[in-house]
């Protein structure tokens, strides 16, 4: 018995010796490590520092405004932005909370984020008129802007947007299914400790082979290694993403405004089309049903069309070709609306 007792000390003492290592390790890595450097500018928006950056020369043609996803960031947009900065103004920020913004101390209304970033253009010397292009959850906020703010809007673009009634009527219920919600909880305290940080100082995981230059993925890792704001932001998100559906539903029809809908064909990796199925659903119906919102989107104006890319949700941005495509009808509908004008 005492020879047991020995052994489950020696066991716990060298337990609680690993964990000290390890907090050890984490507290050495957010004292010695460099924080990271955002590269836009952070303005101050009502004792919140934003994070925007701005490209491409002002001129006659209207100002791009690029909306990131819910866990998404400026970096998604770099070809969208890349091939557009040489002839239009083009406007990527993130939310407050979201990537290098602080977060804001303010109550979250449904507006609140449309206030926000309409005082963050005034404060960065932006004007009108814009077309705000949008990406998954960023088409759904960019709606809320357009409905508060119809006067300085001259065109809206929908990249694989999200849908008022994507929840009622899809097979997934909520912004982050149920159970990852305690995993991403635990690795924003593993970030917040800095032991994310040790850990991928170790192994120094491979960027994403997604289409997006390496330095991108690099910028992402060493933020969300350096703190759990990353992850925070996102469980945030999903605390409020219901009420920004619903508004974003109650917000008027676009009438004729000019506007494109680009549709990813890949909505399911195949690991998610097998649990799918292990539940009764036929994943083919998931994806006609998307393609039916995506339909309604186009259909909120009289002016509208719709484009299918050969993408995933992410893809049919951080792919160079498939941004070139986008890109290509973006420029178009600048030029067209500049002529009307």
């Amino acid at each position: 018995m005492k020879l047991i007792l020995k052994i489950f000390k020696w066991i716990g003492k060298i337990l609680a010796g690993f964990v000290i290592l390890l907090l050890m390790s984490g507290l050495c890595f957010r004292l010695f490590s460099s924080k990271p450097v955002p590269p836009g500018k952070l303005i101050d928006v009502n004792g919140t520092k934003l994070h925007i950056r701005a490209e491409g020369d002002k001129n006659d043609l209207p100002t791009i405004i690029l909306e990131s996803g819910a866990n998404s960031h400026t970096d998604m947009f770099h070809w969208i932005a890349e091939g557009l900065k040489d002839d239009l103004r083009v406007i990527r920020y993130d939310r407050e909370g979201k990537w290098f913004s602080e977060s804001s101390k303010d109550s979250i209304t449904t507006e609140f984020y449309a206030y926000q970033l309409h005082e963050l253009l005034k404060k960065s010397g932006e004007e009108p008129p814009y077309i705000l292009v949008g990406h998954s959850m960023g088409g759904v906020y960019q709606r809320i802007f357009r409905d508060l703010y119809p006067n300085e809007v001259v065109g809206m673009v929908f990249l694989d947007s999200s849908h008022p009634e994507q929840w009622k009527r899809l097979a997934q219920k909520e912004l982050i299914p149920k159970n990852q919600i305690k995993f991403t909880k635990l690795i924003a305290v593993l970030s917040d400790l800095g032991i994310r940080g040790v850990y991928n100082k170790i192994t120094n995981p491979k960027a994403k082979e997604d289409g997006l230059p390496k330095d991108c993925h690099i910028r992402n890792l060493n933020l969300a290694s350096y703190s759990g704001k990353v992850y925070n932001r996102y469980l945030k998100e999903n605390c409020i993403n219901d009420n920004i559906l619903l508004r974003s539903g109650q917000s008027s029809s676009l009438d004729s405004l000019p506007v494109l809908v680009f549709t990813a064909t890949e909505q399911y990796r195949e690991s998610q089309k097998e649990s799918y199925r292990n539940q009764g659903i036929d994943p083919d119906n998931q994806i006609q049903l998307w393609y039916e919102m995506q339909k309604e989107l186009k259909e909120l104006s009289t002016n509208g069309i719709q484009f299918v890319i050969n993408g995933s949700h992410g893809s049919i941005i951080t792919e160079k070709e498939n941004a070139e495509i986008i890109n290509n009808e973006i420029l178009l509908m600048a030029e067209t609306i500049k002529l009307k004008g």
